[in-house]
């Protein structure tokens, strides 16, 4: 999954910024640097959503001029755990017993540093009521 960031290029290097998430801001001193800083500023954005419970915007289409930053799909299929577990005021406790397993299990499954296997999160998702597709 890709979101979309504008690099801004000065003399003292590359700001990067993303439309879909005003909050993520870096910079790097040359290109790599800067994809490189993006790529941890969007999981670090991603954290901070999660954390303060607020939905996780989903990417737009990119603008003429924007970079694709890359955002593991597993912290994506996350992210669309998260989101649905707002839309429908699922706690971690209630997933946990939606799914039959513990709330510190449900812990791992939402935490973006934890590698989850897909199968669970669809499993997550199923529990309250939601279907992970894929398709390419």
């Amino acid at each position: 999954m890709y979101y979309y960031a504008n690099f801004d290029y000065a003399d003292d290097g590359i700001t990067v910024t993303f439309r879909d998430i005003p909050e993520a801001i870096t910079c790097g001193d040359n290109e790599e640097d800067a994809i490189t800083m993006a790529e941890n500023c969007l999981l670090t954005a991603v954290e901070i959503y999660f954390e303060q419970e607020w939905q996780f915007p989903l990417p737009n289409k990119p603008k003429k001029g924007e970079k694709a930053i890359y955002l593991p799909d597993s912290v994506y299929s996350k992210i669309l755990l998260h989101n649905a577990m707002l839309e429908k005021k699922v706690s971690n406790v209630a997933l946990a017993r939606a799914m039959n397993t513990t709330p510190a299990e449900v812990q791992r499954i939402v935490n973006i540093r934890h590698k989850t296997k897909i199968d669970t999160i669809g499993k997550a998702l199923n529990a309250i009521g939601f279907q992970l597709q894929m398709s390419i």
